[in-house]
């Protein structure tokens, strides 16, 4: 488990960036995919000064050991601890090469990371932020892990089978969370790249799906107005610009271990770039990182992080921090 300290008085702030995903020659001096994820970066820090930042994988793509380099490079110099989940993309070359990345990170100053039990994937551990004596936050790192395969359509298509947590994972999360609560933590929250089933559910329960014919259509600021969602979900807000790619399998199990813990009350995925909805299901809030940058592809409003603030009973605020980079788009 790895321990950060709140100052006691002081909110203690998590920010979330998710999807760079840049290849090694977009990482070129002058390529635009560059300047604006390192334009977004610094704005983004500078406007939310974050205790700890995060990233929900994709760091880059498996293989493009350059690309892990140079992100390592720019974010480390910021002196805040940084922590990851691998991605499908990260762990497409398997546990070999993510353990090469980890040892490449491991020089870094502020890298944070633990590589847990192999035979849950790569990288399953706990960040407990504490006040004093007690654990006020539990961060649960967890891996989503890669591809099953796909499904041929007779019409050719293909739909891809995304991985779920392993039953073996379940029961980690579940025997870590009965001993944060021994350290005195009701709030926990859970990161990890490919979003949980209840995603779907969520959407399915919260959206008017009569107000528009594609989501991808509303405009980012008005997701914030109670115009588009249902009675009881009023205070959801972001949009869902592509299908929600998740395991196939309903039944996951995932939530139902989380309503049973009793302290998780927040999921954070990435994945699917162009998502960025925030919806509080069944007591959870279900949150899409804002992507940052524009790596293999992007929605150019929806650019920046996502900020969790945490107060002294746990995470008490969650808001996407917009970067507007038109001035760089605009130079081509």
């Amino acid at each position: 488990m790895v321990t950060l300290k709140k100052t006691p008085g002081k909110d203690f702030v998590i920010l979330n960036l998710t999807d760079p995903q840049l290849w090694n020659d977009e990482w070129d001096e002058g390529r635009r995919e560059r300047a604006i994820l390192e334009y977004t970066l610094d704005e983004v820090i500078k406007r939310t000064n974050p205790d700890l930042i995060t990233i929900t994988g994709d760091i880059a793509w498996a293989g493009a050991t350059d690309s892990y380099r140079k992100f390592a490079d720019l974010i480390d110099p910021y002196d805040i601890p940084w922590a990851v989940v691998w991605g499908n993309h990260d762990n497409q070359d398997g546990p070999e090469y993510i353990n090469e990345i980890v040892d490449m990170y491991s020089g870094y100053k502020n890298f944070l990371y633990e590589r847990g039990d192999s035979t849950l994937g790569n990288g399953n551990y706990v960040i407990a932020i504490t006040e004093g004596d007690r654990v006020v936050e539990g961060v649960f790192m967890i891996d989503s892990h890669d591809r099953e395969g796909s499904i041929k359509h007779p019409d050719g298509e293909e739909t891809i089978i995304y991985s779920k947590l392993y039953p073996e994972q379940i029961a980690w999360y579940k025997a870590e969370n009965e001993k944060l609560k021994t350290l005195g933590c009701r709030d926990t929250s859970m990161f990890m790249h490919i979003p949980i089933t209840a995603y779907r559910d969520a959407w399915e329960a919260a959206y008017k799906p009569g107000i528009v014919a594609k989501p991808s259509r509303v405009p980012r600021d008005e997701s914030y107005t109670d115009k588009y969602w249902n009675e009881g979900y009023t205070d959801s807000f972001g949009l869902r610009c592509e299908g929600i790619c998740c395991s196939p399998d309903e039944s996951d199990g995932i939530l139902e271990a989380i309503l049973e813990g009793g302290t998780t009350r927040h999921v954070i995925a990435g994945h699917d770039h162009v998502n960025n909805f925030v919806i509080k299901y069944k007591g959870v809030k279900l949150i899409y990182g804002t992507k940052i940058g524009e790596g293999c592809y992007w929605r150019p409003e929806l650019n920046g992080g996502t900020v969790l603030t945490v107060g002294e009973d746990g995470i008490k605020e969650v808001r996407h921090e917009y970067v507007d980079v038109s001035h760089i788009t605009n130079k081509e």
